[in-house]
């Protein structure tokens, strides 16, 4: 039978070691996401916060998940952001030593088209150009998953582009329709919908296919009507985004890096959907991600 997350807490507790209160922490090396992005503002707001733990904090910007990942498993960085199933898919798929230190929040799988375009679904996308996210992201993990289960008659022309590059193409024509998973609201796409009309397409009924082919890191989630000027409520893909380690990171630094980011919760300001926002109680459903022993030690503090 499998173990419950507070008996794999309890089991595990005494891997980490003593407790890191008052831990200096020692030079670290953060990845995160693009300049301008939630991973690339939550990563500097977070090493802000531990470098007043210790040494230094190099902060590595990155396309994000997949990048991140990589880095980790080659001992090229010690901490980075992941989207849930980018993380499973490095952990369980590639076997990459990778830990997870939290659950951070929810990201929203936005499928964003002109208010005005003929698409209205999925299967609309048949044969047009489709931004499903930059190289090395998360974004574009998740965007081939859901255009597998949409059962497209053709496929899609995909483009590789980040969130800014995929707005200027949208407003130019120059692509139908671009994926981007991120908090709700994301500032970006704020913008663009003050700039040019912009519509999502719903893309919950999917999610039944997601969680049978990939497991249920994904969730139905729903983005409020008036969002984005978005005249009702649409049904799309969450899943969570991670706070990940290297594997053979310390359990002591562990440890104290995950009571930092509790300690600096309201300054981090994690970006922020109904419901999702940085919480003990949900920090150490990671899934197939294993919690590292030294995060393990603060969850036992915690709770007791």
């Amino acid at each position: 039978m499998p173990l419950s997350r507070r008996a794999l807490l309890s089991l595990t507790a005494a891997a980490a070691g003593c407790s890191a209160d008052g831990e200096r922490l020692p030079a670290l090396r953060l990845a995160t996401g693009p300049i301008g992005g939630p991973y690339g503002v939550l990563g500097d707001r977070l090493a802000a916060e531990l470098r007043r733990r210790g040494g230094p904090v190099r902060v590595f910007k990155t396309a994000a998940s997949v990048e991140n990942l990589g880095l980790l498993a080659a001992g090229r960085a010690d901490l980075g952001f992941a989207l849930a199933d980018s993380a499973e898919d490095a952990v369980r798929v590639r076997h990459r030593p990778v830990a997870a230190l939290a659950r951070m929040y929810m990201n929203y799988v936005h499928l964003v088209v002109p208010a005005d375009s003929p698409v209205r679904a999925p299967g609309d996308l048949a044969g047009r150009a489709v931004s499903i996210g930059a190289d090395g992201s998360g974004t574009a993990v998740t965007a081939e998953r859901i255009l597998a289960a949409a059962h497209l008659a053709r496929p899609v022309r995909p483009v590789r582009l980040g969130l800014e590059a995929s707005a200027t193409d949208l407003r130019a024509r120059r692509i139908a329709a671009f994926f981007w998973s991120g908090g709700v609201p994301t500032p970006a796409l704020v913008a663009l919908g003050r700039a040019t009309p912009i519509r999502l397409i719903p893309l919950g009924g999917l999610v039944r296919s997601l969680r049978r082919v990939h497991g249920p890191m994904y969730d139905t989630v729903t983005v409020s009507a008036g969002m984005y000027g978005t005249p009702v409520p649409v049904p799309t893909v969450g899943t969570a985004s991670y706070l990940v380690c290297r594997g053979s990171l310390p359990g002591r630094v562990a440890q104290t890096v995950t009571a930092v980011l509790f300690a600096s919760r309201d300054r981090l300001q994690a970006p922020d959907a109904p419901g999702a926002r940085l919480d003990r109680r949900y920090a150490v459903s990671t899934g197939g991600v294993p919690l590292h022993p030294g995060a393990v030690r603060y969850y036992r503090s915690v709770y007791g």
